[in-house]
């Protein structure tokens, strides 16, 4: 999703386009989450992307993607993005997050020394210590006192020791730390956008990931979906993809050295699962069939908003347009069709 918004945007910026993609993403969950029809589309959009079946994990191929295309940017949205999966095969998870992310700025360090590379890190890098924050449970949500000090949103600050991360937040850290070092190391113009939840039209949300999209996929389908663990209340920013490419753009014009940035929907853009599935029915004008499951998922965070504030400072043109109802009416309009031709299995 963040790779075909990337290419729009800057394909349509005047910027000639390659794609690394082997579709992976079906494997992960499956033939709904294939991402080979958003490919094929893009393609026939727009002559000035091409998109090469290459495994990141293939550092050869990967270095030879480099070779004389005159990289100025690079977008690394690739992963392998859920904690179940991961926890079922963690060398694959490990390999697609750490190693691949290795490979790739080894091709941007020897081909494209002056490219700016963006990756899409993630909070999971924190572990479970935002959970050990003092939430008030509230009727829909659970909130954090309106004095403290993450009051806004959590941002950098926060420790990512001596907490349970999942071997999904493991790998991602390990790759976010990478990143940081490269610029450190290598004066690599690199930034770790650590995100919440990304989500947008394009989302080929499934069971495992991609939470908004399949919960509004859910409502329109009459499936059932589960809430894992904390009544509903457990809190999630969410960033549509539109509003995070922008950011891209923004930092690539005025690129800095191993920056981080925690990014999201912050204060303006976050909801409770209570409160998605309520927007989700009014939006969609049906009733969700869902189930509670006690157990919460191992390293999964009971609130999460990001302090948007300290990429703003930096880059005070870059504004959110996107609120949640905006976002899931846009994911409702342009997927109506599609979704409900054929219910869910």
């Amino acid at each position: 999703m963040i790779g075909s918004e990337s290419v729009a945007y800057f394909v349509e910026a005047g910027y000639d386009v390659i794609g690394l993609e082997n579709d992976m993403r079906a494997r992960f969950f499956g033939d709904e989450a294939s991402t080979q029809v958003v490919t094929q589309r893009l393609a026939a959009q727009y002559p000035e992307f091409r998109s090469l079946e290459i495994d990141i994990r293939d550092r050869d191929a990967v270095s030879r993607a480099f070779v004389g295309a005159g990289v100025d940017l690079v977008i690394h949205a690739a992963a392998q993005p859920s904690h179940d999966w991961a926890a079922s095969n963690p060398q694959t998870d490990f390999g697609v997050n750490a190693n691949g992310t290795l490979n790739l700025l080894e091709a941007t360090l020897r081909h494209a020394p002056e490219a700016t590379f963006i990756f899409t890190s993630t909070n999971k890098v924190y572990g479970d210590r935002p959970n050990r924050l003092p939430l008030i449970e509230n009727e829909s949500r659970l909130t954090l006192p309106a004095d403290h000090r993450y009051a806004h949103g959590i941002d950098t600050s926060l420790s990512i020791d001596q907490s349970l991360h999942s071997l999904f937040g493991v790998s991602k850290l390990s790759a976010d730390l990478l990143v940081q070092e490269y610029g450190r190391y290598f004066d690599l113009k690199t930034v770790c956008f650590r995100c919440g939840c990304l989500t947008g039209p394009n989302h080929a949300g499934t069971r495992l990931h991609g939470f908004l999209s399949y919960l509004m996929r859910c409502t329109m389908t009459d499936t059932t979906y589960t809430v894992f663990g904390y009544g509903g209340k457990q809190v999630r920013d969410n960033i549509h993809s539109a509003d995070l490419v922008s950011a891209f753009a923004e930092f690539h014009r005025a690129p800095r050295i191993a920056a981080v940035y925690n990014m999201g929907g912050g204060c303006y853009c976050n909801s409770s699962m209570l409160e998605a599935i309520a927007l989700c029915e009014d939006i969609a004008g049906s009733q969700l069939r869902w189930t509670l499951d006690e157990r919460s998922r191992l390293g999964d965070h009971r609130w999460w908003i990001s302090d948007l504030r300290a990429f703003q400072h930096d880059y005070p043109y870059w504004t959110i347009k996107y609120d949640l109802r905006a976002t899931l009416e846009e994911i409702y309009e342009q997927n109506e069709e599609r979704w409900t031709a054929g219910a869910l299995r």
